[in-house]
C-alpha cells in the first residue's frame, strides 16, 4: 500500500489501454513529483516498491536543491537534464512573466515551453530505454512538480505504446494534485515569491501551477510536425525499431 505517496503526484502509469486492446503494464514505470515532496513515511514506500532506477528530469540546480535521499545503492540514477522549466532558470521567456504578469502571457509562455520539452529530451530518451531494456525496473521518472516535463515525457512514451489521446490527456490531468497540494501547503507564495521576485496575480499562479491539455498538445504537436510523429522521434533519438519493439513488449501486453 502507498497511502502516503497516493496524496502526492505519484502514480504506476501501469493499466493504461493501448490501441490493440493490450494494456500498460503494471509495477514497471511510475511518475512522481520530484524530491523535495518526500518524507519519511514516503521514504518508506518508496523503497518498499524496490526502484532499480529513476530518470530525474530536472537541472542541476533542482538536483542540488533537492537530492534523492531514499535511493538504496542499488537504485541506479540517470541525470536527464530538460532545462526547459521554471524552476530550471534556464528560459528567457520565463523571465518575460515579470515583466507581463497576466494569466493570457502565462498561457503563452508554458505553451512555448511544452513546444520546447520534445527536443530537450531527445538526447535523453535512449539512455532511459536502456535502462528499462536492461530490466532497471521499475523505474520511477520525475521532475520537480511531476507535471510538466514529466507529463511531457510520459505522454511520449505512452504514444509510442499506441494509448489512445484521450487516455494519456486523462492522465495528464490527473497532475493537478501538485498545484492542488501547493495551494494547501502554506509555501505557495514563498515559493513564487523566491521564484520571481513577487507574488504573480491569482489568474496567473493558476495556469503556472495547473495542466491544460492545450500544454500538452503543443509538445506532442511539435513531435508531429517535426519528426513527423512518435516513430520518427523515437528513431531521430537514436531507439531503432528493434529497440521500439523490445521496449512495446516490456511496457505493454497484446
Amino acid at each position: 500500500m502507498t497511502i502516503a505517496l497516493s496524496r502526492l503526484n505519484f502514480r504506476d502509469i501501469g493499466g493504461l489501454p493501448t490501441a490493440g486492446g493490450g494494456q500498460v503494464r503494471s509495477g514497471i514505470l511510475f511518475r512522481s513529483e520530484g524530491p523535495a515532496s518526500f518524507f519519511e513515511d514516503h521514504h518508506a514506500e518508496l523503497s518498499d516498491l524496490g526502484f532499480r532506477s529513476v530518470a530525474d528530469l530536472r537541472s542541476t540546480i533542482e538536483r542540488d536543491a533537492a537530492p534523492h535521499g531514499w535511493c538504496g545503492p542499488d537504485c541506479r540514477i540517470l541525470d536527464l537534464d530538460m532545462n526547459t522549466d521554471l524552476r530550471a532558470q534556464g528560459e528567457d521567456m520565463w523571465l518575460s512573466l515579470g515583466r507581463e504578469p497576466t494569466a493570457a502571457h502565462a498561457v503563452e509562455v508554458m505553451s512555448h515551453n511544452y513546444g520546447l520539452m520534445p527536443q530537450a529530451f531527445l538526447p535523453h530518451l535512449s539512455r532511459m530505454v536502456d535502462a528499462l531494456l536492461a530490466q532497471d525496473t521499475p523505474m520511477l521518472v520525475h521532475c520537480t512538480a511531476g507535471k510538466d516535463r514529466t507529463g511531457v515525457v510520459v505522454a511520449l512514451f505512452l504514444e509510442l505504446l499506441t494509448v489512445p489521446r484521450p487516455v494519456i490527456m486523462e492522465d495528464y490531468r490527473k497532475s493537478d494534485i501538485f498545484g492542488q497540494n501547493l495551494r494547501v501547503s502554506g509555501h505557495l507564495k514563498g515559493d513564487l515569491q523566491k521564484t520571481f521576485g513577487f507574488v504573480p496575480p491569482d489568474d496567473m499562479v493558476a495556469i503556472l501551477i495547473g495542466v491544460q491539455d492545450d500544454f500538452l498538445l503543443s509538445a506532442l504537436d511539435m513531435v508531429a510536425t517535426r519528426w513527423g510523429g512518435i516513430e520518427g522521434y523515437f528513431e531521430a533519438a537514436g531507439v531503432d525499431a528493434e529497440r521500439r519493439t523490445a521496449l512495446r513488449q516490456l511496457l505493454a501486453t497484446d
